[in-house]
C-alpha cells in the first residue's frame, strides 16, 4: 500500500490546483480520477465543453456580425452537430495535455478509477480493468464536482430529454428546445440555442432567477432575450414530459400549459457526486443534495484532515474559486501561509450576451444604507462598439457619495467577463471614481464605457465638501452606514 502526504479525489479546478500546491511545498501527492483522462467535470461536460460551444455557435452563427450585415447574415448556413462538435474535440484534447504536463512537471502522481474510503486514511481505487488498488492520504481533499439533478418521474433518453452533461455530446442541433431550470447553466444553455435560431423556452418555477446578478442588468438581459423571442416562464414547475403520436416531447406544466418541443434540457440543479465514497467509513456526510459542508476560510471538514474544496461544497461554484479553494486547501493542510483572499471576486455568465459582475449590487447597496450614485454607459456610445457593430451591451458602476470609493461594476454584453477585471481591480485596491475620470484608456476599446460611466455617475454626484454639509444637517446621519 503506498503512502501519500496528499491524495486528491477529483482533478477538476479544485483538485488539480491543491494538488499542484502540495507538490510545490514538497509533498508526496496522488490525484484520483474516475474518468478516462484528468481534468473532471470542468474539461469533460462543464466549463470547457459549455464555453466551446459557446464560441463556435457564434462564430459559425455569425452573430457578432448580425448588427453589420443584418439579421439573416450566417458564416455557415446550416449548423449540424459535427460542425459543434470539431473544435470541441480539439479544445478538449489541448486542454488535457496542459493538465498532464502541469502534473508530470510537478511529480504529481495520478491514478485512474473509482475511490471510496475504507476508513478516515485509507482509500480504495476500483480501476477501469477491476482491479483494485488500495492508498493512504496523511492528508485528503475531496474535490469531486457535482453531477447534474436527475428526478426519477422526468424519461431522460440521452436524444430528446436530456441533462446538461448530455447535451454536450449532441450530433444534432435541436428544431426548438425547453430549458427546464433558469440557473447559470439552462440560462447559458438557452441563449447559446437561441443564437442558432432556435425557438427556446425556459421554465423556472421560482418567481424570478440569477438573484445574485443586479435587477437594472438582468431586466436589461431579460429584454434582449425576449426581443429574439426567447420565451421565459416564471413562475411555474415542470409536472411531467410526455411523448407525442411521432415521438416529441411535451413539456407539462403546473399551470396546465404543454409545450410541445424537439428537445428538453432538463438543468434544475446539480448534485454532489459523493454517493459512490462511502463517506461514512470516514466520519463525512452528505447533505440531501450531496454536498460537504467545509469552514469557507481553510476548507477543512469536521475530520480535521480531510478537506473539500469546488463545487462539492457549494455555492458559489465556479471554477475560478474553486481553484482558489483547492489552493487554500492544501496551504492550510501543510501549515504554508496563506495570503487572505481579496474582498470581491468576479461571476461571470457566459450566455449570449455574456453577463459579469463583482462587488455590491445596487440592492445590496441600499440595504446597508450606503448613500451612492449609478453610472451607465452603454456599448453603442464607444467607437468601439460602432467598429463592432454593437446595438446592445451596457456597463453600470455604483460609488459611494461619501468616500466616492467603487462599491460595484455590473457588464452585460460583449467582452463582459473580460472588462470586469479592470473594476475587479480597483475594488480591491479601493479606488475611487477620480481613478477613471482622469486615467486614460486605450482608444478605441470597450474599457472605454469605464470613463463613460464614471464621468455619468459624476455628472450627478456633489463635491466630497457638500456631502459632508449635507450628512451635518440630516438628522438621522449617525444611523447611516459608510462605505
Amino acid at each position: 500500500m503506498s503512502i501519500y502526504d496528499l491524495v486528491v479525489i477529483g482533478s477538476g479546478p479544485a483538485g488539480r490546483r491543491a494538488a499542484v500546491q502540495a507538490a510545490k511545498l514538497g509533498k508526496s501527492v496522488l490525484v484520483i480520477e474516475n474518468m478516462l483522462r484528468v481534468g473532471g467535470v470542468s474539461v469533460h461536460t462543464g466549463t470547457i465543453p459549455s464555453k466551446t460551444l459557446r464560441e463556435t455557435v457564434l462564430n459559425l452563427s455569425g452573430w457578432r456580425e448580425r448588427g453589420f450585415y443584418g439579421a439573416a447574415y450566417r458564416v455557415k448556413k446550416d449548423i449540424e452537430g459535427k460542425d459543434l462538435g470539431a473544435r470541441l474535440s480539439k479544445t478538449l484534447d489541448y486542454e488535457i495535455d496542459v493538465l498532464e504536463h502541469q502534473f508530470a512537471r510537478n511529480g504529481v502522481q495520478t491514478l485512474g478509477g473509482m475511490a471510496r474510503f475504507l476508513d478516515p486514511h485509507r482509500i480504495a481505487v476500483t480501476q477501469p480493468d477491476g482491479n483494485e488498488q488500495i492508498v493512504e492520504g496523511r492528508r485528503i481533499v475531496i474535490a469531486v464536482g457535482t453531477m447534474p439533478h436527475r428526478p426519477d418521474h422526468i424519461p431522460f433518453d440521452g436524444e430528446k430529454v436530456v441533462d446538461s452533461d448530455d447535451i454536450i455530446n449532441q450530433t444534432r442541433v435541436p428544431k426548438s428546445l425547453v430549458v427546464v431550470g433558469a440557473g447559470v447553466i439552462g440560462i447559458e444553455y438557452a441563449t447559446i440555442y437561441s443564437a442558432l435560431d432556435v425557438p427556446v423556452t425556459v421554465i423556472e418555477p421560482r418567481e424570478g432567477f440569477l438573484e445574485f446578478i443586479d435587477r437594472e442588468i438582468l431586466a436589461e438581459f431579460v429584454h434582449e432575450l425576449r426581443n429574439r423571442g426567447v420565451s421565459v416562464r416564471l413562475g411555474v414547475k415542470l409536472d411531467r414530459v410526455d411523448k407525442s403520436k411521432n415521438g416529441e416531447p411535451i413539456a407539462v406544466l403546473s399551470d396546465g400549459r404543454q409545450v410541445k418541443t424537439d428537445m428538453v434540457l432538463y438543468a434544475a440543479g446539480r448534485m454532489g457526486a459523493t454517493e459512490a465514497l462511502d463517506l461514512e467509513k470516514c466520519g463525512l456526510e452528505a447533505d440531501a443534495r450531496g454536498r460537504l459542508k467545509a469552514d469557507p476560510t481553510t476548507c477543512q471538514t469536521n475530520v480535521k484532515h480531510i478537506y473539500a474544496a469546488g463545487d462539492v461544497i457549494g455555492f458559489p461554484s465556479l471554477a475560478s474559486t474553486s481553484m482558489e479553494q483547492g489552493r487554500i486547501a492544501a496551504c492550510h493542510a501543510f501549515d504554508a501561509p496563506m495570503p487572505p483572499a481579496p474582498e470581491f471576486f468576479p461571476y461571470g455568465i457566459y450566455a449570449v450576451p455574456e453577463m459579469s459582475t463583482v462587488g455590491l449590487t445596487e440592492e445590496e447597496v441600499r440595504e446597508r444604507g450606503i448613500p451612492y450614485e449609478c453610472g451607465i454607459a452603454r456599448f453603442r456610445e464607444t467607437s468601439r462598439g460602432h467598429i463592432m457593430g454593437l446595438q446592445s451591451g451596457m456597463m453600470k458602476m455604483i460609488f459611494s457619495l461619501k468616500t466616492r470609493r467603487l462599491l460595484g461594476v455590473h457588464i452585460l454584453g460583449e467582452g463582459a467577463t473580460e472588462l470586469v477585471h479592470i473594476g475587479q481591480a480597483v475594488l480591491n485596491l479601493k479606488g475611487t471614481l477620480d481613478y477613471f475620470v482622469e486615467n486614460t484608456f486605450n482608444y478605441p476599446t470597450l474599457a472605454e464605457a469605464y470613463k463613460i460611466a464614471a464621468l455619468d455617475a459624476f455628472n450627478r454626484m456633489p463635491m466630497p465638501d457638500e456631502v459632508a454639509v449635507v450628512e451635518a444637517k440630516a438628522p438621522d446621519a449617525k444611523k447611516s452606514k459608510s462605505a
